[in-house]
């Protein structure tokens, strides 16, 4: 049987501590790292005093209880706190969920680039069966207005997938949400992972719209976006896009020639497959409501 383990209790605690005695408690504090960056972005938003610790200790813990963090269970549609950071953050859990998440130790898992899996979706969500997170990210990170939701389920048109529900706004020069995961398995040995003996990425996708929305749109185009080591800013990556027909799963395949630098760094150096950093699925470029599923990703060889 692999190793399991919990975020040690106590690690979560001096964290959620250390923000209760913040005096400018809100949002916007910069991320908090937890179990050497295994769950980043962990940011209590409840309002509190210091008037008695004690107090302040409890609604801690059932803030981090609530969130799956501790003592309690994560479902399988976990929703991911949108646009708090670029790492995996915090979420809802459903109260109906009995089942208590377990941390696999790194050596429980085979990173993508040797199985040449990202995800198959074996593994209990937000974890990917490479040992890492998926996270909802959106253009708030920047100063945007758009708005999403990650979750997953069971049989969407007869596939397991994570689900990505996104309203995308324009206002404040924003204009995307997405679905993203680191590729490292262990961020304290590296944070990058060497894809170059591969040709591209390919995944099972699939959309939907609102149906409140253009009745006669049947496609859309979307984005993956990679970062590597040349993407100086949170906004610089490597992007290709493909395009979807409504309600029909389709498997993509993007070849590495097909990624095109965008934002500081990554617009001038030419794409590198060998030290690449995070994948994210996005909606972007366009006012829009819309689903995106993945129901799988993993690297490709041209035989």
């Amino acid at each position: 049987m692999s190793p399991t383990r919990m975020i040690p209790c106590a690690t979560i605690l001096a964290v959620a501590q250390l923000v209760f005695k913040t005096s400018a408690f809100t949002p916007n504090l910069p991320p908090y790292t937890v179990d050497k960056a295994r769950t980043k972005g962990l940011h209590v938003v409840l309002h509190a005093t210091t008037d008695n610790k004690k107090n302040e200790d409890n609604k801690a813990m059932a803030f981090l209880r609530s969130r799956g963090k501790v003592g309690g269970a994560t479902a399988q549609d976990f929703i991911n706190a949108m646009g708090v950071d670029e790492g995996p953050a915090g979420g809802k859990q459903n109260s109906k969920s009995v089942n208590r998440i377990m941390r696999k130790a790194h050596s429980a898992y085979v990173e993508c680039t040797k199985s040449g899996v990202i995800d198959d979706l074996s593994e209990t969500f937000p974890f990917t069966s490479s040992g890492t997170c998926w996270a909802g990210v959106t253009d708030r990170v920047m100063g945007g207005k758009s708005s999403g939701s990650l979750t997953r389920e069971e049989d969407l048109d007869g596939k397991m997938a994570n689900v990505l529900t996104g309203k995308v706004s324009l206002e404040n020069n924003g204009g995307f949400v997405q679905m993203a995961t680191d590729l490292a398995l262990n961020p304290s040995v590296s944070q990058t992972v060497d894809a170059s003996r591969y040709d591209g990425v390919e995944l099972d996708v699939y959309f939907d719209m609102d149906d409140n929305g253009d009745a006669a749109l049947q496609e859309e185009s979307f984005n993956v976006h990679l970062k590597n080591d040349a993407c100086a800013r949170m906004f610089s990556s490597y992007r290709a896009s493909f395009v979807l027909q409504r309600r029909q799963w389709t498997t993509v395949r993007l070849s590495w020639s097909e990624f095109m630098g965008k934002g500081p760094g990554a617009v001038d150096v030419p794409f590198d497959a060998s030290n690449l950093r995070r994948i994210g699925i996005v909606a972007i470029g366009k006012e829009m409501e819309v689903t995106v599923a993945l129901a799988g990703a993993r690297f490709y060889n041209v035989l």
